[in-house]
């Protein structure tokens, strides 16, 4: 299996970590030059990744290729290529459609919308696509767990859940600044706040209560710091304001 990849941003960088961290066997892997940083990081990893200068030498050079280029410069060169009849080509675009990628693309490619996120690098963490797709599900359960969606309307919901990535982050970034304030060492209070959230999330992620609402509530004891906490930020609409944020997000992925 020859892999390309055209766009070498993060995510691409993300999806190709994870494959050589992975037991996915493949020949080669192109990679576009457009991000010289990271296609310089990438093909020092392994001898059977090489750099090339040209977008549609590694369309014709590839069996599989991924799209991981930003929507505003899929819509300038994707119509300019030209993909193979029956090609799988996968895109991490998250504004070009199923009906504009056919548009671009051509109907006799095997396309797929996935969702990729950088902890695939690490072999965790979701793969929505869509359509369902049975050798590219194989694919991504080797670097994560794919999630097959049915109905293209409904997969932009995955698309707006994952613009929650850096809110998140800032999250972890936000509480390490006030610990830090308070007098602790910075990598001290990183390594504390990352553990913390990270603890959190397996014991959510294996929960053995009957949904996460039931986990909020074991969460807590009457007058405890945790109830404290949960109020105040309720009484604050902080997370009325992250279905604001995520319906938001979703109106600009329906184009509305």
């Amino acid at each position: 299996m020859i892999l390309g990849f055209i766009g070498t941003g993060e995510i691409t960088k993300s999806v190709v970590l994870g494959i050589l961290g992975s037991n996915i066997k493949f020949n080669k892997i192109y990679l576009s030059k457009r991000n010289s940083k990271i296609s310089q990081y990438l093909s020092k990893k392994n001898k059977k990744i090489f750099i090339l200068k040209n977008n549609q030498e590694i369309i014709n050079k590839s069996n599989w290729v991924f799209l991981g280029i930003t929507p505003k410069v899929g819509n300038i060169i994707l119509r300019q290529l030209k993909f193979k009849n029956k090609q799988k080509v996968i895109s991490f675009i998250s504004t070009i459609d199923m009906k504009q990628l056919k548009n671009y693309i051509g109907q006799n490619c095997e396309i797929v919308r996935a969702i990729p996120l950088p902890p695939i690098s690490l072999g965790v963490g979701p793969i929505p696509i869509f359509p369902p797709n049975k050798k590219i599900k194989l694919f991504f359960d080797k670097i994560g767990k794919t999630i097959e969606i049915n109905n293209e309307k409904m997969s932009l919901n995955f698309w707006a859940i994952s613009s929650m990535m850096a809110p998140y982050y800032e999250i972890l970034n936000f509480l390490t600044l006030w610990l830090v304030k308070k007098g602790l060492n910075k990598k001290n209070a990183e390594r504390y706040i990352t553990s913390l959230f990270l603890g959190l999330s397996i014991n959510a992620s294996q929960n053995k209560y009957k949904n996460l609402k039931e986990l909020v509530n074991k969460s807590q004891t009457p007058r405890g710091l945790n109830e404290q906490a949960l109020k105040e930020l309720k009484g604050l609409n902080f997370y009325k304001k992250l279905n604001i944020s995520s319906n938001n997000i979703l109106k600009r992925l329906k184009r509305k």
